[in-house]
């Protein structure tokens, strides 16, 4: 049978402490999977966030939560969740007439998914584009580092430790007490050991009493995909999985 992938594993970390009504983010939208499966994680009454720099990247992603029904929002230009006005179309962002949307909202609430907000924008920019009501009160930050896999995508595009580690940071600060940051690091392929190196250092570096860390990686593979994941830690952090609470600890003896 073997063991879970590290996505995933990833994903499993994340449905153990984001449930239903939570706000949850994919900082590396890519194809949309990650987006999709936060937006069912969450359910109609939560909200996800996803970002990519690349239009490829949301392209695929918003034709992915289009074929399930997702209500897709972008961003109006004064910012935040509460602005984002506009449901998009599912051939690929053409503006839905009024008549339109509360249809698409209902097929969404009837395939239990959240509303998901598109941004093409770095995930280094979390900071600025998360509303400021949801900042300390996120439950999860999916990470899935590289490049957006395809035939016919530029594979120079990648993630970068100079980015990517400015965003975890912001990430941390955005997560709920018992909120996950998961990050996949791809050790296998030019310039991605040295951002899997320099997010291990940053997450290790961590004091115990900011977040737990843990690693989940197959050693005899070491240049196969590896996950680490992040619970911030807090008067209600969660009790699961690899993760525990200072109290639990106590009781371990």
């Amino acid at each position: 049978m073997g063991f879970l992938s590290v996505l995933g594993m990833a994903q499993r970390w994340v449905a153990e402490r984001a449930g239903p009504g939570a706000v949850a983010v994919d900082a590396t939208a890519g194809g949309g999977v990650d987006t999709l499966f936060l937006a069912r994680t969450v359910g109609p009454r939560g909200f996800v966030y996803a970002f990519d720099i690349q239009e490829a990247a949301l392209t695929r992603t918003r034709n992915r939560l289009a074929a399930e029904g997702a209500v897709v929002l972008t961003r109006a230009p004064d910012g935040g969740c509460r602005d984002a006005v506009r449901a998009e179309a599912a051939s690929g962002g053409g503006q839905m007439p009024a008549a339109r949307r509360e249809p698409a909202r209902l097929t969404a609430k009837e395939n239990g998914l959240a509303p998901v907000l598109l941004l093409r924008a770095g995930h280094e920019r979390m900071g600025e584009l998360v509303a400021s009501r949801h900042r300390g009160h996120v439950r999860a930050v999916m990470f899935n580092l590289g490049f957006l896999p395809g035939a016919d995508t530029d594979r120079s595009i990648i993630t970068r430790p100079d980015t990517t580690i400015p965003a975890m940071e912001t990430a941390l600060e955005l997560l709920a007490p018992g909120g996950v940051l998961t990050a996949v690091v791809y050790p296998g392929h030019e310039g991605g050991d040295e951002e899997a190196r320099e997010v291990e250092r940053w997450m290790t570096a961590l004091p115990a009493s900011r977040a737990q860390l843990a690693l989940y990686r197959m050693p005899q593979k070491p240049a196969a995909p590896y996950l680490l994941a992040l619970e911030k830690r807090g008067a209600v952090a969660a009790v699961s999985g690899f993760f525990h609470t200072k109290e639990d600890n106590q009781h371990d003896d």
